[in-house]
């Protein structure tokens, strides 16, 4: 116990609040506090995936114009997605599909899955040794279809400005399922700017369209908002399966660094959209790309779960200073 202080709250912790008014009116939000400087919005009504993020009391990720979107707002038909895709720092793709809505073996996937609108049907926090310790679990299930469990941890430290996102996908059904996430991480203003530095030391980088193709040489480069610009998007491929990929700020003196095991994860893909308000860069591990199911299957990219099988994934975030090469670049 620390004399200095009557409660823990002073210091760290977790609150759970409620929103009101607007398309969010309902929703829970878990506003975790490590107090030395990491600040998340944790959303249990939405897979438990991070709404804000700051550092330092500076935001470090991106809202769309949607804002917050309790799930009874969402569509699963075409692109409506994009409706309630409020991004933040973290929306989590999957787990039946990741990507532009498409359609396979006779089967309709909507864009990007159904999970990140999904409500945690568990959840818990509390205080293990050094770490901030949230729980929940999210069900993609139907009757007569998959039936799919997320047992989510986010892990916040309370020594060091370090999260983790500790994921078990569980197979519940009778029958073999084809399993896709992707975390759909979201960098924004004043992280993101002209001036940031990105580092992804991938061996391979493939653009996703001829847009894409345009600009490859300047994947790195981030420019200024621009008016009806288009996303580009790109593919990275890691030789020693160390995923890396790191956003610095000179201005703030600040970075964040994703690291992963990119043969776990092994579908990277930047996201680069420098759009008017519509201006943010993804940082997405993930264990396919996000494209049609149709492509990851006939790759052979396309993960699956037995019956009663589960797999694990995680995704380890940093905050911290710049480096000297950075503040001179």
């Amino acid at each position: 116990m620390n004399p200095y202080i009557g409660h823990d709250s002073q210091v760290y912790g977790i609150e759970e609040h409620r929103l009101v008014g607007g398309k969010g009116d309902g929703m829970r939000l878990l506003e975790i506090h490590n107090g030395i400087g990491l600040d998340l919005a944790v959303t249990p009504d939405r897979c438990g995936d991070i709404a804000r993020l700051r550092y330092k009391g500076v935001n470090m990720s991106y809202m769309t114009p949607v804002g917050y979107v309790a799930p009874a707002f969402y569509d699963r038909t075409e692109d409506n997605f994009l409706k309630s895709f409020t991004a933040g720092f973290l929306t989590t793709c999957g787990l039946e599909s990741a990507g532009a809505p498409s359609e396979d073996l006779g089967v309709r996937y909507p864009m990007h899955g159904s999970i990140a609108n999904q409500p945690c049907e568990q959840l818990s926090w509390g205080e293990e040794g050094t770490d901030l310790i949230v729980r929940m679990a999210v069900k993609d299930e139907r009757l007569f279809g998959r039936k799919l469990r997320l047992e989510r941890r986010i892990v916040v430290s309370t020594v060091q400005n370090v999260f983790e996102i500790r994921d078990q996908i569980v197979n519940t059904g009778d029958r073999k399922e084809g399993v896709e996430i992707l975390y759909h991480m979201n960098m924004g203003y004043p992280l993101l700017d002209e001036d940031s530095v990105l580092t992804i030391p991938s061996v391979r980088v493939e653009p996703y369209t001829d847009w894409a193709a345009q600009g490859i040489g300047e994947w790195m480069k981030m420019t200024k908002p621009q008016a009806q610009i288009e996303e580009q998007c790109y593919r990275h491929v890691f030789a020693d399966g160390k995923g890396y990929a790191r956003i610095a700020q000179p201005k703030l003196d600040t970075a964040l660094t994703i690291t992963f095991d990119a043969k776990d994860l092994d579908g990277f893909t930047e996201w680069k959209m420098m759009g008017v308000r519509d201006y943010v860069l993804g940082l997405e591990p993930g264990n396919c790309y996000p494209g049609p199911r149709g492509w990851m299957r006939e790759t052979g990219m396309l993960k699956y779960l037995e019956a009663g099988e589960s797999h694990e994934y995680a995704v380890r975030v940093e905050l911290g200073s710049c480096t000297e090469e950075e503040k001179s670049k």
